[in-house]
C-alpha cells in the first residue's frame, strides 16, 4: 500500500502553541515525500486538557509533537518511552504504532547532536551551559556524548544550580555551576550552549572575545540574537534554534511517516521562508 494513499495525520500540542513552525516544517516534508493524503496540524493543549485530547485520537493519527508544557505531563499517557527520552524525564515526540501503543521519544537531543555535527562539531574537551531550564537538561544529554571534559552551567539561583548538578550525575557529565553574574567567562569555552529565554543573554554580547568557539543558541525568533550576531562578526560559528528546530523535526517525520531521510534541506527553506515572512 502506498503511504501517499493514506490518510494520516499529526499535530503539534502546547500552551502557547500560535508561533510554532512545526506545521511549516512537517508539512514541506510531507509535499516532498508525496504523502499527499497526510496532514500536520496545531492544537492549543495545556496539562490538564492533555488526558482527554489524547483520548479522543482515532486510528489515523501517526503522532504528535509536543512542547512546553507537556513534555513531562505526556509521561504517565503513554505505553512506552525510550531510554533518551527517560535520561531528562521530557518526550517531545509520541508515535502511534499499528497496535495502537502511544511511544514517547525525545528527538531534541540527537537533533541537537546533529545540528552540532552540521558545523563540523564532533567532540570537544569542555563546554559552557547558559541556563538551567528544560532546555539546558537537554543540552547535558547530548555534552554526555560529546564532551569529554567538564561542562559550567551559569544559572541565576542555588536551586538552580542543585538541579544543573543532579542532571548531570544522572546523565554522566561532571558539571560545575558557577553564577549569572560570571556568565560571560563562558565564552572561554570550545563550545556554548545558550538555553535562555529571548534578551537573556544580550547584555553579554559585548564579551565576545576576540576568536570565539561554537555558539549554539536555541532560539530562532527573534534571530538573529544580540550574542549570535556579536558572535559571528568576530568569526566564531553559530548553530541556531532553527537549525535545532529542523533536525529534531526531521527525526519526527521519520518516525512518524516510516519514511527515512526525511527532506532536511526542503524543511529548512520553508522555515526560513516562514520567518522570514514574519
Amino acid at each position: 500500500m502506498s503511504h501517499s494513499s493514506e490518510h494520516k495525520k499529526a499535530a503539534v500540542l502546547g500552551s502557547p502553541i500560535a508561533h510554532s513552525l512545526s506545521p511549516v516544517l512537517h508539512r514541506a516534508a510531507y509535499d516532498e515525500l508525496g504523502l499527499t493524503g497526510w496532514e500536520y496540524g496545531r492544537h492549543e493543549v495545556d496539562e490538564a486538557a492533555l488526558p482527554a485530547f489524547l483520548e479522543k485520537l482515532g486510528p489515523q493519527w501517526a503522532g504528535l509533537s509536543l512542547t512546553m508544557p507537556l513534555k513531562r505531563a505526556v509521561i504517565p499517557l503513554l505505553d512506552e518511552i525510550s531510554p533518551t527520552a527517560a535520561s531528562v524525564e521530557a518526550v517531545n515526540t509520541v508515535v502511534f504504532t499499528s497496535d495502537g501503543r502511544r511511544r514517547g521519544d525525545n528527538t531534541d537531543i540527537p537533533g541537537m547532536l546533529a545540528a552540532l555535527r552540521e558545523r563540523g562539531v564532533q567532540q570537544v574537551e569542555r563546554a559552557a551551559v547558559l541556563g538551567a531550564g528544560a532546555t539546558a537538561s537537554s543540552a547535558l544529554a547530548a555534552l554526555a556524548r560529546i564532551c569529554t571534559g567538564e561542562v559550567t552551567a551559569y544559572v541565576r539561583s542555588a536551586a538552580r544550580a542543585d538541579e544543573m548538578r543532579g542532571w548531570g550525575e544522572r546523565l554522566g557529565v561532571p558539571v560545575r555551576t558557577a553564577p549569572w553574574d560570571d556568565a560571560a567567562a563562558a565564552f572561554e569555552a570550545p563550545l556554548v550552549i545558550a538555553t535562555t529565554p529571548a534578551g537573556s543573554t544580550d547584555p553579554l554580547a559585548a564579551a565576545v572575545p576576540d576568536r570565539p568557539g561554537t555558539l549554539f543558541d536555541v532560539l530562532y525568533e527573534p534571530w538573529p540574537t544580540a550574542l549570535a550576531a556579536a558572535w559571528a562578526g568576530r568569526g566564531g560559528a553559530v548553530v541556531g534554534g532553527l537549525d535545532l528546530l529542523v533536525h529534531q523535526a526531521v527525526l519526527q517525520v521519520e518516525q512518524m511517516t516510516g519514511r527515512a531521510p526525511a527532506p532536511l534541506a526542503a524543511m529548512r527553506r520553508a522555515g526560513e521562508s516562514a520567518l522570514a515572512a514574519r
